[in-house]
């Protein structure tokens, strides 16, 4: 592209887009219909500047005038109840149904890998004592020890908030450097199947494996389930930098980012139903099966929330992005 010869040939359409900006009076329907065919124009002329011949002081200027006349255009808008409403049934849900296939493998291999771990330090007295002194094992493993007492070491309602907050970060981290070509998720997952791995195996080789996966199962199930969520989602959008297909790399990082960032705000939720769980009902006195029931029917229903209404909106078009209103425009691309 030859920039000179492109501005002087739109030159005058931004400069008459800037003028019916900058009108005081109410416009007319005519001077209306031009000013939303001028902003169309101007946000194509602006695409393809960043695309072909980047200028800083050109795509700033264009870039101003774009949002000036969107907002021209669309109108302030103000979130509502409505909105959060159709966010939680069909924008997070659809997103979440979306990444399954990076969710749910991840899921399965962490599980594997959490489960080798356990039985390899479980069965290596070597390994056991490379992490602490047998007396402190003795410790973490002993009935009414470190392992049993942790979840009531704190009132239930700070330890509930505290576990929410610690693991919301966690889940924040997988979802924003997943943007790192996905290695800082990779190593978050890891040491979170680790650390899980080390009290399977630990516990395991005290003979009191039971009384762990009684204390883990009830919150864990949920909680685990988010972080994988988290995890798949930000390999994705490692991968989305890429592999960014037919789209451009900019206009596919900016929609799966939009997603992604939808979807740390629902996980957020999801994850402080799961440090109640671990909060009042891990410590509780109710038996085990109760307590792994709980933890059980809390996962089934984010499962079924995600595959049936996750589902229904994915298949009606639902991507968990933001509403086509309120995107940057962009120059279509070929399939």
């Amino acid at each position: 592209m030859d920039l000179d010869v492109f501005v002087t040939a739109h030159r005058a359409e931004w400069d008459r887009l800037d003028a019916l900006l900058r009108r005081q009076r109410r416009l007319t329907g005519p001077e209306a219909d031009e000013l939303v065919a001028l902003y169309q124009r101007t946000a194509t002329h602006l695409s393809l500047i960043q695309s072909s011949a980047p200028d800083p002081q050109l795509t700033g200027r264009l870039t101003q005038l774009v949002a000036r006349a969107r907002s021209v255009v669309t109108g302030t808008r103000r979130a509502s109840w409505r909105d959060a409403t159709r966010f939680l049934t069909h924008g997070f849900p659809a997103a979440v149904y979306r990444s399954r296939h990076w969710w749910v493998p991840t899921a399965l291999l962490s599980a594997v890998l959490a489960a080798v771990l356990g039985w390899w330090i479980g069965t290596h007295p070597e390994v056991q004592s490379s992490i602490a002194a047998p007396s402190e094992l003795r410790d973490l493993t002993r009935p009414g020890g470190e392992y049993e007492t942790y979840y009531s070491s704190n009132p239930a309602a700070s330890f509930a908030a505290q576990v929410w907050t610690n693991n919301a970060q966690a889940a924040a981290m997988c979802l924003v450097l997943g943007a790192f070509l996905c290695l800082p998720v990779i190593w978050i997952l890891f040491q979170n199947m680790l650390n899980l791995g080390v009290g399977i195996g630990l516990m395991s080789s005290a003979g009191r494996l039971d009384t762990f996966l009684g204390l883990v199962l009830p919150h864990g199930l949920l909680e685990l389930t988010a972080v994988f969520v988290a995890a798949g989602t930000g390999l994705r959008l490692g991968w989305t930098l890429i592999d960014p297909g037919p789209r451009t790399r900019r206009t596919a990082m900016a929609e799966e980012g939009r997603a992604a960032l939808g979807m740390a705000i629902g996980l957020a939720l999801v994850l402080l139903i799961s440090g109640a769980i671990e909060g009042f009902v891990t410590p509780s006195g109710l038996p085990t099966w109760a307590r792994i029931g709980i933890g059980v029917i809390a996962e089934l229903a984010f499962l079924a929330y995600v595959y049936v209404l996750g589902g229904r909106a994915a298949r009606a078009g639902e991507t968990g992005d933001v509403d086509e209103a309120e995107r940057s425009a962009t120059v279509p691309t070929a399939a």
